[in-house]
């Protein structure tokens, strides 16, 4: 296989085509119900929040207009969108920008009335920033109580909890704020690809006549990769589950599958996985530290490399996307005087890639549907 690194990347990049979030709400507004409730409503407001937000209000097309909020993470693009509709906050720990939008969209959904629409597209992204805490809460310590969590190597699923819990606008809060009927477009992070979990869920709040599509997923993104595998001529294995759980476990396991892998053959996983920091808190993200993991267990075996990566393009504290692995590295580091282990047991894994040359960078995707893996065997 001549250059497997540019294959692995190929497949990442056929993944986030899978997850387009601006095909994926144009695909749900030509559903009937959907296309129905907006052509019926006196008014229509679009509504967006997370990594993916600006893609996904590009989709609602004909429906973009005056009425517009979309909330982005500081530094995405935010082509496509009337500028005046645009706010930008923080991501991911919260401040007081996320306070600011958080109350700016309260008015904008206050600003509708019974006979009106609101198209709520929600992604990934928009817990951090749609922060408005509950009465008798301060912003300081509910980032605390979180970042709590979030080091104790929570899943997405208990941090969206504790959010939910200590929050003004999330868990349909957001949504309770206006008399609009609601549709709501989700693209999905979360296991069980749950609507009211995504993002915390500031706009599901259960009303008889709202609209909640889930309209992608990660699985979506590994079907598209898998669909570019074959026609490449390869053999394809999916890992049974979905990712889940400590990164490092996770890429010890995956890399020995990989070793199991018959030639010419492509494993694919995706997922979410967590690090428990401790101590340590240094650069780096789920996908590096399992690709480090990876590394180790993979150390002196010939053939097989790997690419673990997040589907937004940023993972953890780090600016890659993720990394690539494969046999060789932890002799190169050894070459280089670097302590893989000690790198690891550091959480200082954006430094070791960087040094090796192995860091996958892409900058922001503009979509947010979790984390993929994927591995070949040559």
């Amino acid at each position: 296989m001549k250059n497997p690194r540019r294959l692995l990347a190929r497949l990442y990049r056929s993944a986030l085509a899978g997850v387009d979030p601006e095909a994926a709400v144009r695909k749900a507004l030509d559903r009937e119900d959907i296309a129905r409730a907006l052509r019926g409503a006196r008014a229509v407001g679009v509504f967006a929040a997370g990594k993916a937000a600006a893609g996904m209000v590009r989709g609602a097309g004909p429906w973009i207009a005056a009425r517009t909020l979309a909330v982005l993470p500081r530094g995405h693009p935010a082509a496509g969108i009337p500028p005046r509709g645009v706010v930008f906050a923080t991501h991911p720990d919260p401040d007081a920008s996320s306070v600011r939008a958080a109350r700016r969209a309260v008015r904008f959904f206050e600003s509708f009335g019974k006979q009106d629409v609101i198209l709520c597209l929600v992604s990934g992204g928009a817990s951090a920033l749609l922060a408005l805490p509950r009465k008798g809460m301060t912003l300081a310590r509910k980032r605390r109580a979180v970042r709590r969590l979030a080091e104790g190597g929570a899943s997405i699923l208990a941090l969206n909890r504790l959010r939910m819990s200590l929050s003004a606008v999330k868990g349909g809060k957001l949504g309770e704020r206006t008399r609009a009927q609601l549709v709501t477009l989700v693209l999905s992070d979360v296991p069980g690809d749950r609507a009211a979990v995504v993002g915390s869920g500031p706009t599901v709040r259960g009303r008889r006549g709202d609209i909640v599509r889930v309209v992608g997923s990660n699985r979506a993104g590994l079907d598209a990769a898998e669909r570019e595998a074959r026609r490449r001529g390869l053999a394809v294995a999916r890992w049974k589950t979905r990712l889940a759980g400590e990164a490092r476990l996770l890429g010890r396991r995956l890399a020995r599958a990989a070793m199991r892998l018959p030639p010419r053959t492509v494993l694919l996983a995706g997922g979410e996985t967590v690090v428990a920091l401790g101590e340590g808190r240094r650069r780096g993200g789920r996908s590096l530290e399992l690709a480090l993991a990876a590394a180790m267990e993979l150390d002196g075996t010939p053939g097989v490399r790997m690419l673990a990566a997040g589907s937004d393009g940023k993972d953890g504290t780090s600016f890659a996307a993720g990394a690539f692995a494969d046999g060789a590295c932890v002799a190169r580091a050894r070459r280089l005087r670097i302590d893989a282990g000690r790198a690891l047991d550091r959480h200082d894994t954006q430094d070791f890639f960087r040094r090796l040359g192995g860091l996958f960078a892409t900058g922001p995707t503009g979509t947010n549907v979790g984390d993929w893996v994927f591995a070949i065997r040559g």
